[in-house]
């Protein structure tokens, strides 16, 4: 993000912590649905799972729809947008979305994530921003990680469903720099009848010196987790009696999954300007079994498969800013690049038990891609700016299948203008119109194939990029001491809509589709002890052609509403309290089938014993609502409904049952 003009000129100034409000944007962002949450804020929130971190994005829902050890379900600007396409998420300029992997394009696992190491959160949302490549037409987050700890952490915590945490970090002294390390355990069972038993393992090591603006990293980063898997259930079965609504249907659903990595990260400013680059290397690997459709398409072994993904992703980011002049106007240009190659071998079997019966199809994938990217922001007068961008990528696709009817190379390339202007601020307000196109890759298998690995038909080839056309119009305002607030109207268009398939576990594309939204959103500090977020966001999502089928999207979001109270400064005492409405999606596209609201609160006391130790207690879904985390609606059959018989119902993932979580924190 851009931090003013004269920012390479400007020296190097302690930290400082600001406790009278969020960072202030004005004069900063591209556009009014950009933001930075810091260190204090994210402190401050009650997650059950990780990756409900990245909910400090405004209108940002993550959820679960099986074992906890899968990426988690995402929802923002009127998309499902399942594992995480069209949510661009990077740890450290590092990408977290997998493309063309073995369950969902763009999958997104952030069950390697440490929330006690996490200093930012940058969150843009929109194609309005040339730094920002594939997966980033709903929106972009990227969270930053600390090169130096203020002191050492020990944190141990137990609680309900078989909840275990620790935690120990710090950051010593080394050389002339400091050598930061994490190592943390996890397990949790979740109320479910069969227990997730999902255990993890992180472990992290970095070295860095220098600052902010001159300096340097590495970085290895290491997680293991494994898991039983609760997928979604038919909701005929529990409102007859057959299956507890925390019971599942196949015992032997589940997974393991793996991440490793080793990352570096250069940056150096003058007065000439600014230069950063980041280099990564990273393993992963994933063996998921599920079962959706129980014994639908086999009566007698029933209906699990496998998906197993394993590859090698390396990549290389690099930008340069400098100050200049445009016709006679403080101006600064930015050029970047971004180069990424991921090495995949990944397949689909059909499997009982965990047993492999079958191979569906059987895939080695390589995947190229060069991003370029150029942005000038020029300061015309002292209240009007403008941010213009220029993005061009290439990809080239290679698959070798187990069928070479499906195997090809593809090459595909798309170009993406954006725009920004910005007017103010006046009152200490500020006015945005924002226009650009963005895209998403598609699954490489997809692009080359011609025959369907399960039922031998003719299948359609897709494209390999696909366009979206995004503009927005919106005001940030700072007026009310204490307040800061920003409004925004959005449409976005896609040529081509993701559609989940139930029954497959997969998604295909499909139809062209137009969100048009607004979004409102609000950050106050009304005393140094209180802070309040409250957003709303709503969303109408349609398919533009006509179809008997209807125009609505299966699992479009179309209203959020979040509302966050956080105390401190209390003497020894602080708490926080979350509320979360989730609103009703149509599940099929003449919207004869919806999902019910959803409405959790959560909330957490503590008390400080010293300033190095302290003590919280942390409360999940504390009305005990019986609502579900997410729904589908498509066709399944259990072993005792008749042979040959395919049952269209709603099938949906529950939210955890009320618990609670003790946590010790000790700082050495």
């Amino acid at each position: 993000m851009h931090h003013g003009l004269a920012s390479a000129q400007e020296k190097e100034l302690p930290a400082v912590v600001v406790e009278t409000s969020r960072t202030s944007q004005l004069g900063i962002a591209e556009s009014a649905n950009t933001g930075i949450v810091t260190q204090q804020q994210l402190e401050a929130r009650t997650v059950y799972r990780t990756g409900e971190l990245l909910e400090a994005t405004p209108g940002l829902i993550v959820s679960q729809h099986s074992g906890e050890g899968k990426a988690n379900q995402f929802y923002l600007r009127g998309f499902n947008l399942d594992h995480g396409t069209d949510l661009r998420t990077t740890i450290d300029g590092m990408p977290v979305n997998q493309r063309s992997h073995g369950h969902g394009q763009g999958w997104t696992d952030l069950n390697f994530l440490v929330p006690e190491l996490t200093t930012l959160l940058e969150y843009r949302k929109g194609p309005y921003y040339a730094a920002e490549g594939d997966f980033a037409s709903a929106g972009a987050v990227n969270v930053r990680y600390a090169e130096r700890l203020e002191q050492g952490i020990a944190s141990i915590g137990i609680g309900q469903n078989g909840y275990r945490r620790t935690l120990l970090a710090d950051s010593p002294q080394s050389g002339n720099g400091n050598l930061l390390y994490a190592l943390e355990l996890f397990r949790n069972d979740g109320p479910f009848i069969q227990p997730d038993d999902y255990r993890r393992l992180n472990g992290l090591l970095r070295y860095a010196e220098g600052s902010a603006g001159n300096g340097f990293n590495v970085t290895a980063m290491a997680y293991r987790g494994k898991w039983n898997a609760t997928d979604q259930i038919p909701l005929r079965a529990v409102e007859s009696g057959r299956l507890d609504r925390f019971g599942t249907i196949d015992t032997t659903d589940g997974g393991d999954a793996s991440r490793y990595s080793l990352s570096g990260a250069w940056r150096k400013t003058t007065a000439a300007g600014q230069t950063q680059a980041t280099a990564y290397l990273v393993r992963n690997e994933m063996d998921l079994y599920s079962n959706f459709s129980y014994f639908l398409n086999d009566p007698v072994n029933g209906d699990q498969f496998n998906q197993r993904d394993k590859r090698t992703t390396a990549g290389v980011n690099a930008s340069h800013s400098w100050p200049a002049m445009l016709m006679g106007k403080d101006s600064e240009n930015t050029v970047g690049i971004q180069l990424q190659n991921d090495n995949i071998g990944n397949g689909l079997f059909h499997t009982v038990a965990r047993r492999r019966l079958a191979t569906t199809r059987a895939d080695r994938i390589a995947e190229f891609s060069t991003g370029i990217h150029f942005e000038n922001t020029t300061r015309w007068t002292d209240s009007f700016r403008s941010v213009a961008g220029l993005r061009h990528d290439f990809y080239r696709f290679d698959v070798d299948s187990d069928n070479p009817l499906n195997s090809g190379k593809v090459n595909d390339r798309i170009t993406s203008p954006k725009l920004g202007l910005i007017f103010g601020p006046w009152a200490k307000t500020e006015y945005y119109f924002n226009f650009g196109t963005g895209f998403h890759s598609n699954d490489a298998r997809g692009t080359t194939i011609t025959v369907d690995p399960a039922t031998g038909t003719t299948a359609d080839r897709v494209p390999g990029l696909v366009r979206s056309k995004g503009a927005e119009i919106g005001v940030r305002t700072e007026f009310i001491p204490g307040l800061q607030s920003s409004l925004s109207l959005y449409q976005l268009d896609f040529d081509s809509e993701l559609i989940f398939v139930g029954d497959a576990g997969t998604t295909e594309a499909g139809r062209p589709s137009r969100r048009i939204g607004i979004e409102f959103n609000n950050y106050y500090k009304p005393t140094r002890w209180l802070t309040i977020d409250a957003d709303l966001a709503f969303a109408r999502a349609r398919f533009r052609d006509s179809d008997p089928a209807g125009r609505r999207i299966p699992g479009a979001l179309e209203g959020v509403a979040s509302l966050a109270l956080a105390l401190d400064n209390l003497g020894p005492y602080f708490g926080a309290l979350q509320l979360r409405y989730f609103g009703p999606r149509p599940l099929i596209e003449d919207n004869s089938v919806r999902s019910k609201s959803t409405a959790t609160i959560n909330g957490r006391i503590g008390y400080k014993f010293s300033k190095k130790v302290r003590v919280e207690l942390e409360g999940f879904n504390l009305t005990n609502r019986r609502h579900s985390a997410i729904d589908y609606y498509y066709a399944s059959r259990l072993a005792d409904e008749p042979a040959g018989s395919a049952t269209g119902d709603i099938h949906f993932h529950p939210i955890e049952s009320r618990s609670f979580r003790l946590t010790m924190n000790m700082h050495f």
